[in-house]
């Protein structure tokens, strides 16, 4: 009876904690139900649009049939990952889409920084507001019109900036068709749409920081410039280096619309990525097995990637992302 005693109490307390568990859960939701219930939209679009869609990963290892459907495809493994992997458009596709997003990370990253910095830096809130405002409109725009505008500025023949140039006397530049300059142009364009966007996270960091360290600083000497390197800079370092974590996951991802609509036959060899290959040969050639691992080892590159920058973040004392 004395050894059989601590197991029931023990398990009677297990029992009870559970209980407690289950009764704090409800009463949780009972509490803060209508918070849950403007949540539940959000909830519901990640696991219609999310979660399951990723179902449908099961096709890149069949040979994938409409008429079949997945559960009566024949079951091919990894075929089509090497397959994949052996095509010589893989490097190309993979050099295209790794200097893309490098020259956006080294480019264009930083720039929200900088401009959240400046912003942070205007004494007139109703003047800061309005740079806001300006800053934030070509977020909204599509990039069907962002590429049109394009057109119209730099098309060699009637653009705008080559009409400038020759009246100044220069040479018309080929801006659109030339593959030397077709990934610096992709990334003015997301600098130019984007960029007053990426400085809302940054600029709300910025309004938790207590003022009563800026005019210590001051007391102290402190000018405008050590101020924001001192003071801002560090206080909003978590929230650039979780930004930087997420952003290394899209290393592979980039923007189809935007390469979709810029592309040409001029610039084939540095314009195809893996989103308009993955178009081009899973949708237009109705290869859907063959499209779809691709498209999975772009998501398991960037999954690792996160996993890997988020841990050497923790490694340097950082919070990471999880």
């Amino acid at each position: 009876m004395a050894l059989v005693q601590p197991e029931r109490m023990a398990s009677g307390n297990s029992a009870k904690s559970q209980g407690r568990r289950k009764g704090g859960l409800f009463k949780d939701l009972s509490r803060d139900k209508y918070l849950y219930l403007l949540a539940l939209p959000g909830i519901l679009f990640f696991l219609i649009f999310k979660f399951v869609p990723m179902w449908g990963v099961v096709i890149s290892f069949q040979n994938y049939s409409p008429f079949a459907g997945i559960t009566g495809s024949e079951w091919v493994g990894f075929e089509h990952f090497q397959r994949f992997f052996s095509n010589p458009d893989f490097m190309l596709l993979f050099r295209n889409t790794m200097a893309i997003n490098l020259l956006s990370l080294i480019l264009f990253f930083p720039l929200p920084i900088v401009l959240s910095l400046l912003l942070n830096e205007l004494r007139s809130v109703m003047y800061q507001r309005i740079v806001q405002s300006i800053v934030y409109m070509p977020h909204f725009l599509s990039w069907v019109i962002i590429s049109g505008l394009t057109f119209l500025l730099f098309a060699k023949g009637e653009g705008l900036v080559n009409k400038l140039l020759e009246g100044v006397g220069l040479a018309r530049v080929d801006f659109l068709t030339n593959p030397d300059t077709f990934w610096l142009m992709l990334t003015v364009q997301s600098i130019w749409k984007e960029c007053g966007w990426g400085t809302i996270l940054f600029l709300a960091a910025m309004a938790s920081i207590d003022p009563g360290v800026y005019e210590a600083a001051k007391i102290d000497g402190a000018g405008r410039l050590r101020q924001m390197w001192s003071i801002t800079l560090p206080a909003i370092r978590n929230v650039i280096i979780t930004l930087l974590i997420l952003r290394l996951g899209h290393m592979l991802d980039v923007g189809f619309e935007q390469v979709f609509l810029m592309y040409n036959g001029a610039v084939s060899q540095v314009a195809e990525v893996f989103d308009t290959y993955v178009y081009r040969v899973g949708i237009q050639q109705g290869e859907f097995s063959y499209s779809t691992a691709a498209g999975l080892f772009k998501s398991v590159v960037g999954l690792a990637l996160v996993v890997l920058s988020n841990w050497i973040a923790k490694k340097m004392g950082e919070e990471g992302v999880y």
